[in-house]
């Protein structure tokens, strides 16, 4: 009877150790969720492709004191295959805007540019560069979206609010996929959540005498359609001394899909 040397008996169990670890990790693994082609999927490119969203937007009026909602209808067009300021491929995309009656002329209100990537997707938007999607597309899977940001990158659009402090370092994460999202009587099929941020003190707020604020950013993506829904808020209440002539500072929006082609 032949017997393994002690060294080919351990090269012998380390090919078996490493074939069973590299077959539980291919079991376990979905390639589809690591291909570029997934991301294309959940924001899908093409010139002359729209989507039109109810927008509701939170301001503070009579001395930044009192909460209003104002909504409209705007419509996101991709207008052309250019190049972003960093000189990569990227498409332009038009927006506009008109009463949430849609009963006046669309209004042009600026453009962004979308850049796919192999590995992500990037949005610069008011020259805020924001890594909206990224492989791998898996439940848990998270990334810091915002790390291209400034410090406090909306001081320079007059908000003076502790919201934006640490926003580069915010972990954007896929949540639980939705086989149905449902929202003000709309339904949306296939659709993956991106949670960014999500943090409150005193809201609603019960004690007018303490500070409170409210951080909320999540996107949910629709397969072959694209963003379907968004909310963004970044409010701060300052109480003042002995709750004197209290004010808000910030903003929020919601949209949500109501068309596209």
């Amino acid at each position: 009877m032949k017997f393994c040397s002690p060294s080919r008996l351990f090269f012998s169990c380390f090919i078996l150790l490493t074939f069973f670890s590299c077959k539980r990790q291919t079991d376990t693994i979905d390639p589809y969720d690591y291909a570029p082609e997934r991301l294309t999927e959940l924001m899908p490119l093409e010139t002359g492709k729209y989507i039109t969203y109810r927008l509701d937007s939170l301001v503070f009026t009579n001395f930044q004191r009192n909460p209003e909602i104002h909504s409209y209808k705007v419509k996101h067009v991709i207008d052309a295959l250019l190049t972003d300021n960093l000189g990569r491929p990227s498409y332009r995309v038009y927006k506009y805007m008109t009463s949430d009656t849609g009963t006046e002329n669309w209004q042009a209100i600026g453009s962004y540019f979308i850049t796919p990537l192999p590995e992500q997707v990037e949005v610069i938007d008011d020259n805020l560069r924001v890594i909206k999607l990224r492989v791998p597309v898996t439940e848990g899977s998270e990334w810091k979206g915002n790390s291209y940001l400034p410090t406090d990158p909306y001081e320079s659009y007059g908000y003076n609010f502790s919201n934006d402090d640490d926003m580069k370092n915010w972990m954007f994460y896929y949540d639980t996929p939705e086989s149905i999202f449902s929202y003000n009587g709309n339904d949306y099929t296939d659709v993956v959540s991106v949670e960014q941020q999500a943090d409150s003190s005193n809201v609603p707020i019960q004690a007018p005498q303490s500070y409170a604020y409210k951080t909320r950013s999540v996107e949910k993506y629709s397969k072959n359609i694209g963003l379907v829904y968004r909310e963004f808020t970044l409010w701060e209440y300052q109480p003042n001394p002995n709750g004197t002539n209290p004010y808000y500072t910030g903003f929020g929006t919601t949209m949500w899909m109501i068309d596209h082609n």
